[in-house]
């Protein structure tokens, strides 16, 4: 303990100076090396032992990642590393590569500055190498590249040394091409990684070597020497003369930006407030004695803390007992402890300043996305988008009665937890749903509930979220109260996939202002009069209104507004979230009388307007894909594109490397169930295959019915498929 003592006392030291914090994340597709390269830079820094580096798997706390041997959660770290004989202060944080856990890299993608992205030299960049990459550069994220298992391309593959950077150039070029696709201005700006400039490293996390070209300056080891050493086996000689954690810590504290630099182009990327304004100042300066601004990227529990929220500090410093307010909620929070993660452990500190990594107890209000400030009505951060949505549902009951008050308590908390995960109460059925990005995700969910929560609990198959849809415009359809005193009319029509992506990438919300929201849409090719007349935007659906002077309609529009969600909550048709809607409000007839325009007459209104016009409008499903990569030997590919296509899947690409056929398809996620076991067999266990969300697609016509009637059955809804007249009063 005396070692990790001192290295507090010099992380605590350094914290007061943002030159030389480095806040960033290590980010890769899973088994790249992502854990065992953490392991590498801690042992550097002298808090783990050279000995067990690699294989100790420090990030990896949780008893469930040590038996699975991924990474389940993103885990932070703060070291200290020399440079040019100057102390640097390095808060890392380690993000999963499974696809299924991809929401703590967005998570964690807003706390950081920078990040290393780790690329194996054999497999190459591969889907989720892609996806990482994209949530980084969305956040504004620099990255830098190492390129991982380079001895692996040396002993397994057996190249040659020109044939060796010949592979290696190939990584490069293909990271740069992605980083251009997804964001060219930065790429011009000087983003692209180049190993002449000394932005890539190349190395073996597991034997603790790396190399770049300032490495080689300064060792005088060249590519030559490397490929010699590794030909020969002695990867302790070239771990000792090029050290990985001094290769790849000089880079980062080189080329990554420091939170003042950092800050003046990021904070307008994630915060929409005025910039001039004194919290906008403060926050683009990383001014330590501004008003308190905190986002909070992750929460988790500490058995005698309770709730833990870690974030980003943009402005101001955290102090013990300060008041502050959580966006959202309108009264003050305690702050109880602040403190600073080293893996698995939180150790305390007195006050730590703006541009840093914090964990917070006290803030019992506060969610993942939220703001956390002294400043009362600061405008807050821009909420956190994840890149997949939730496509798996699973429903969870207690074994035993006396748990199910527990069990909802814990629902909330896990919900809390972890935002990807989506929890409702079906209120028909009496059930808890547990939605997740996949199979994975809700199996160690479930199993975390039962061994950290002492609730036993029994979970059904997964099913498949489906989303409702409608495919073609109507006229407008009159709503009425149960009163018959007030009438809506509005018509609904498919939204334009445009506009869809917009919202869904937060280009467009209600938190804009209106000005530059009505630009934007107008922008993808929305009519002026109704971009003007947004009132509310609901997931991926978009609420219109077209009346002029109607009296009393601005006082019962958030009552309309109640109407149209709870329709985009559950559709019409099978009662699941709707998607890619657009209502327009042309008309209404209120009564003048306050009493008689109250929330039982106007939302039941307003709904079955909607419910109606959607069963008009060809109410469908859309059912959520995945996009499946394989690479098999070219003698099995028979058997594994037999095995896709059964699963009504479509075969986008094949190519050839060497004596491998990599094959990528698209397939439902309600056919992947059992894949992992049917590819073995079919391919002689020969198959390597990884999953990304792959989007929604309409169900086909052929198969709507069937689905639409298994749906209604298992919520326990009437047989008969819904009409709109069932939706209209007489």
């Amino acid at each position: 303990m005396g070692r990790r003592k001192k290295m507090v006392e010099r992380v605590t030291t350094l914290m007061n100076d943002p030159e030389r914090i480095r806040n960033i994340g290590i980010v890769a597709h899973i088994d790249h090396g992502k854990t065992t390269l953490s392991d590498n830079l801690l042992a550097g820094a002298g808090m783990i032992s050279k000995e067990l580096a690699g294989r100790q798997l420090f990030m990896d706390s949780d008893e469930e990642e040590q038996a699975r041997g991924i990474t389940i959660d993103a885990s932070n770290v703060s070291m200290v590393h020399t440079f040019d004989n100057e102390d640097y202060l390095i808060n890392l944080i380690d993000t999963p590569g499974h696809v299924d856990f991809g929401g703590d890299v967005t998570r964690a993608m807003r706390a950081v500055d920078g990040a290393v992205v780790v690329v194996d030299a054999v497999e190459g960049t591969m889907p989720q190498t892609e996806t990482v990459l994209r949530q980084a550069l969305r956040e504004h994220v620099r990255p830098v590249l190492f390129v991982n298992k380079v001895d692996r391309l040396i002993n397994e593959l057996q190249v040659d040394s020109q044939e060796m950077q010949v592979r290696l150039g190939k990584v490069i070029d293909h990271v740069n091409k992605l980083i251009k696709n997804m964001n060219p201005e930065k790429f011009k700006a000087g983003w692209k990684v180049d190993a002449a400039a000394g932005t890539v490293a190349f190395g073996s996390a597991l034997y603790n070597w790396a190399i770049s070209v300032p490495m080689m300056k300064k060792t005088g080891v060249s590519f030559n020497d490397v490929f010699n050493y590794c030909k020969a086996g002695d990867m302790k000689t070239l771990a000792e003369k090029c050290p990985l954690h001094e290769a790849v810590l000089d880079m980062v504290i080189h080329f990554l930006p420091n939170p003042l630099v950092a800050q003046q182009g990021r904070v307008k990327v994630i915060w929409h407030g005025d910039e001039n304004s004194e919290i906008g100042k403060s926050m683009t300066h990383a001014n330590a004695d501004g008003d308190l601004a905190f986002m909070v990227t992750d929460i988790s529990v500490d058995p005698h803390a309770g709730e833990v929220a870690t974030g980003r500090l943009f402005s101001g410093s955290l102090t013990r007992g300060m008041e502050v307010y959580t966006s959202g909620t309108a009264k003050k929070s305690r702050v109880q402890q602040v403190g600073i993660f080293m893996g698995p452990e939180r150790l305390e500190v007195d006050k730590i300043p703006a541009g840093n990594i914090a964990a917070v107890t006290g803030l019992k209000d506060a969610i993942v996305g939220s703001t956390v400030t002294t400043l009362d009505g600061m405008t807050p951060f821009e909420s956190i988008r994840h890149v997949s949505e939730p496509v798996v549902t699973v429903a969870v009951e207690a074994k035993h009665t006396k748990d199910l008050p527990k069990l909802i308590e814990v629902l909330r908390q896990v919900a809390k937890e972890d935002p990807t995960l989506q929890i409702t109460l079906d209120e028909e059925t009496g059930e808890h749903l547990m939605a997740g990005m996949g199979e994975l995700h809700l199996e160690v969910i479930a199993h975390r509930i039962e061994r950290d929560k002492n609730v036993e609990i029994t979970t059904s198959k997964p099913i498949v979220v489906y989303r409702e849809t409608i495919k073609k415009k109507i006229e407008a359809v009159e709503g009425k109260s149960p009163n018959r005193h007030n009438r809506f009319y509005i018509y609904v029509e498919p939204l334009d996939t445009e506009i869809v992506s917009a919202i869904k990438e937060g280009e467009v919300s209600m938190n804009m202002p209106e000005l530059e929201r009505r630009q934007k849409l107008i922008e993808l090719g929305m009519d002026k009069e109704q971009a003007k007349g947004i009132v509310g935007i609901f997931n991926s659906n978009i609420f219109i209104d077209m009346t002029k002077g109607i009296q009393y309609l601005n006082e019962t529009m958030e009552l309309v507004l109640d109407g149209f969600e709870e329709v985009m909550r559950a559709g019409p048709l099978t009662r699941e979230p709707v998607a890619n809607v657009k209502c327009v409000l042309v008309d209404a007839k209120l009564h003048e009388d306050a009493i008689h325009r109250g929330p039982a007459q106007i939302i039941p209104a307003s709904r079955q307007a909607i419910q109606a016009g959607m069963l008009m409008a060809e109410d469908s499903l859309l059912e959520p894909y995945q996009k499946v990569f394989v690479q098999v030997p070219q003698l099995l590919m028979g058997g594994a594109t037999k095995e896709l296509q059964g699963r009504r899947g479509v075969i986008l690409n094949m190519t050839t490397e060497g004596d491998l056929a990599i094959i990528e398809a698209r397939v439902p996620v309600a056919e992947m169930f059992g894949f992992a076991g049917e590819i073995r067999s079919a391919t002689e266990g020969r198959a390597m295959w990884s999953t990304e969300f792959g989007g929604f697609d309409v169900v086909p016509s052929s198969i709507l019915n069937e689905i639409v009637g298994q749906i209604r059955e298992r919520k326990g809804l009437k047989k008969d498929l819904p009409k709109a007249s069932d939706y209209l009063s007489m």
